[in-house]
């Protein structure tokens, strides 16, 4: 990770916490005991990079069980024919070939809901998926994906993603939540300059310039996105997520019919949470060309051998509950009550993640301006930086409890939900070492057996306890060795590593998600996603970096184990 310019960002000796034995001030950090071996964990990753990866040379890249409708392959609306599209023509007969209506500068410019069928979105290079129904290339997922790419040898791979991503930024206008036309009107959390940083590490001098060169407008434009009037929190400053489009999203429709039927249950039984997201509406005067499904209320009598039911109303969820939807999906965090019950206030927050990370890409941006020679630029990006962690410190940090929350624009308060996101700065360089220290003496809050738990609220939903997630175990981790916490660090690795090993011994595999409390990958999420996906992208590119961490050494990439269990079939 990128050093930060500024002495505040620097690590630092670990002082003496609270009743918490995190460290001894001022001793060196321990000698860490070597990682487990886990080869046979390891060789189910190598091999599993190959096939978790997509290109147009398989007719397979365009499964979505997400959607109902056809296979279709839309291109940019400028683009040349290109000669794989021209190969596929032969070798999948049955995949439509579209153009998008217009050619696009920015993201929301097509109303999705308006294109004839749903599709995926032409792409330069193959790229790898995180797995099962997520059968696409995905904003946020990939950082982590390219971390393990590059851990297993695989840096063509991973440069071509990114590369991916620019050719999104300038024909899809913007880099995408993943590429499929229901996404183009919202992005995910800023990963692209750390992405290209990482891929920078591994060049040669001369190649990174060009590396850096090549990046560098497209690194601009997709900052600027989160920057723009849409995207702004109120009068804050600082940024929100947000999703241009209004109303249900499609990819819905087939895999989570019932999602917001769920919701509409659960605001119906807490009434005085449901108040701002439920409008009554005449059932009998509705008309069947509305786009916002409208939902039946119903007082059903249960008897022997019959159930018999009497409409007592219909509501349908407001426009503000599907912006606030829509926005919480950008977010990555899908599904979490972060935000209220089902993030439903997403857009009416700026969240500490989101600005963690754009000022973790204006640090990377100055660096890079100061490598390319662009010294003015290089001023700029500083002070966007500075401005960036005041408004953070002034907003999202709360001194007394010693963490950040997001901060609600709207009733002008931070919340008071606790949530892992809390380790962001630390990871980002954000953080003073004061800040830090406070941060790290909540690990009991979020600590699990299995490693850190999302929030301390169980809510069903598969972003709140009991459940951990890969890319948060690696912020996490990361930010507290920047500042000095190697001890913490080590022992929440090895949580998470121990407790993805025992699951693998049993099924073979790596999953999305993980009950960090029982150390299982069996889930009760009945809010949301209720699967549990085999693959799995990020949790492959994380185990490979929490496992070299404790290493603390180079380790060339691990071969297949043999026996060994074969990666799943995607």
């Amino acid at each position: 990770m990128a050093t930060a310019r500024r002495s505040r960002s620097a690590p630092w000796v670990t002082g003496l916490l609270v009743s918490l034995a995190l460290s001894a001030s001022a001793a060196p950090a321990p000698t860490p005991v070597p990682a487990a071996e886990h080869a046979d964990v390891r060789g189910y990753i190598a091999r599993t990079w190959d096939a978790l990866t997509r290109s147009l040379e398989s007719c397979e890249v365009f499964a979505d069980p997400k959607v109902a409708g056809r296979a279709v392959l839309y291109l940019p609306r400028e683009l040349p024919e290109p000669a794989i599209v021209q190969r596929l023509r032969q070798k999948c007969p049955k995949v439509e070939i579209h153009r998008l209506p217009e050619e696009l500068t920015g993201a929301g410019q097509v109303d999705v809901r308006a294109l004839e069928t749903q599709g995926l979105l032409y792409l330069e290079h193959p790229y790898v998926v995180p797995g099962g129904m997520f059968n696409e290339m995905y904003g946020w997922d990939s950082y982590f994906i390219i971390r393990g790419l590059l851990r297993d040898g695989r840096r063509e791979l991973a440069q071509g993603m990114v590369r991916n991503f620019f050719f999104e930024l300038q024909h899809y206008g913007a880099l995408l939540n993943a590429n499929r036309t229901y996404f183009l009107s919202r992005s995910q959390p800023p990963f692209l300059t750390s992405m290209v940083m990482e891929i920078h590490r591994t060049l040669p001098e001369d190649e990174g310039r060009a590396w850096l060169t090549e990046a560098w407008p497209f690194l601009v434009r997709d900052h600027a996105l989160w920057v723009g009037e849409a995207h702004l929190a109120g009068d804050t400053g600082l940024s929100r997520y947000f999703d241009f489009n209004e109303g249900p999203v499609p990819e819905l429709a087939v895999d989570q019919a019932r999602y917001y039927r769920d919701v509409v249950s659960y605001f119906t039984r807490h009434p005085e949470e449901g108040r701002p997201f439920l409008r009554e509406v005449d059932r009998d005067a509705v008309s069947p060309s509305t786009t916002a499904p409208v939902f039946l209320t119903q007082v059903c009598q249960r008897d022997p051998g019959a159930t018999t039911c009497t409409t007592q109303g219909a509501v349908t969820l407001t426009e503000d509950f599907y912006r606030g939807d829509r926005a919480m999906r950008e977010s990555g965090f899908d599904i979490s009550f972060r935000f209220g019950p089902f993030s439903a206030r997403t857009h009416h927050y700026a969240a500490v993640d989101l600005n963690s990370l754009l000022y973790k890409a204006e640090t990377d941006l100055e660096r890079i301006s100061t490598l390319l020679g662009r010294d003015t630029e290089a001023r700029v990006w500083h002070e966007r930086a500075t401005k960036r962690r005041a408004l953070v410190d002034r907003y999202l940090w709360d001194a007394e409890r010693g963490m950040y929350f997001d901060y609600d624009v709207e009733k002008r308060q931070r919340s008071t939900y606790e949530y892992a996101t809390t380790f962001y700065p630390l990871w980002a360089g954000l953080a003073s070492p004061e800040q830090a220290r406070a941060v790290a003496a909540h690990l009991p809050d979020f600590e699990r057996a299995g490693g850190l738990a999302m929030s301390r609220e169980r809510t069903s939903a598969q972003w709140d306890l009991p459940y951990g997630w890969a890319p948060v175990q690696l912020l996490a981790v990361e930010g507290l060795r920047r500042h000095g916490h190697d001890t913490d660090a080590d022992r929440l690795s090895r949580k998470f590593l121990d407790m993805v090993a025992e699951n693998f011994h049993r099924e073979g595999n790596l999953r999305e998600k993980y009950d960090v409390v029982k150390r299982t990958t069996e889930v009760q999420v009945t809010a949301g996603y209720a699967h549990n996906v085999i693959g799995f992208g990020w949790t492959n590119g994380v185990f490979l970096e929490l496992w070299h961490g404790l290493r603390r050494e180079p380790t060339p990439p691990a071969r297949p184990a043999s026996p060994s269990p074969r990666p799943p079939a995607q």
